[in-house]
């Protein structure tokens, strides 16, 4: 059975015309370079053609937002996300936190075919493109891609919703809100309440990648991972032979702006490990 933390509906994956832009063939746009930016519009047959909406880079979580999620995971109906999904089939095992423009997602869902992904995105106006990003590359590639979906969700309130104990052998956090106040350091997506929930869905042995252009940031998640009793920082070795890896460093759009501006990335992975 489904809750709402409010009274207007959001579908979980958002149900549009597909895009233009992007196809197999063409880049998906690159993240927003400021706090505002410009991103292309669905073009729609039944409605006049808005060229462009605007997407703010990041979201408060502590703001109200409409937001469907099921009242336990047992209640989760992934079948609505992926066309061969059934009940008694494996779970979903990769989690992309703060999915952007779901360049990451999309990139490992080719590399893992057999893995189920959800990108989890608190802004409404970038799920339906990454829906419509996801839908528009099924229809060209038949079979390929429906191992990957997107869900509009506030992950520092609702993952234990979605997601059985060691559930996920995967999660992802790119490039998050860096919240340079110091009065709004709690509302980072690393923290030490948040790292006993993601603990508790991680299985043991399952690995939490972690990727910024900011130090102070790259440092404060590093410092309170290391410091955590149920995570273990991995080796540069053992990063250099995970195929994983080079597509958090590379794929995402927001990868790909740092590496144009010529900045930095701080990459650190930790596994989960027994008590």
């Amino acid at each position: 059975m489904a809750t709402k933390d409010s009274s207007t509906p959001t579908s979980e994956v958002a149900a549009t015309p597909a895009p233009a832009t992007p196809t197999p063939d063409v880049p998906a746009p690159a993240a927003p370079a400021t706090d505002v930016a410009e991103v292309a519009q669905p073009v729609s047959k039944k409605r006049k053609l808005t060229k462009y909406h605007r997407v703010r880079a990041h979201a408060n979580p502590l703001s109200d937002h409409p937001f469907d999620y099921p009242s336990t995971p047992d209640a989760m109906d992934w079948s609505l996300h992926y066309p061969n999904f059934s009940a008694n089939d494996r779970k979903v095992e990769f989690c992309d936190i703060g999915c952007g423009y779901g360049g990451l997602s999309v990139s490992l869902s080719q590399l893992f075919p057999e893995k189920y992904i959800v990108a989890m995105e608190i802004r409404p106006s970038v799920v339906e493109y990454v829906a419509d990003r996801i839908k528009k590359l099924r229809e060209a590639e038949e079979g390929k891609y429906t191992n990957v979906s997107v869900i509009q969700t506030n992950a520092m309130k609702y993952l234990p919703n979605f997601f059985l104990k060691g559930q996920l052998q995967k999660m992802f956090f790119l490039f998050p809100d860096p919240h340079f106040k110091k009065s709004k350091h709690r509302l980072r997506i690393i923290n030490n309440v948040l790292l006993a929930e993601y603990a508790y869905l991680i299985a043991i042995g399952g690995k939490l990648y972690t990727i910024s252009d900011v130090k102070d940031l790259a440092e404060w998640m590093q410092k309170h991972l290391d410091e955590h009793p149920l995570f273990e920082k991995v080796s540069d070795e053992e990063n250099s032979q995970d195929p994983t890896v080079p597509l958090v460093r590379d794929s995402s759009e927001e990868a790909k702006k740092v590496a144009r501006n010529g900045g930095d990335k701080y990459l650190a992975v930790y596994r989960r490990i027994a008590a």
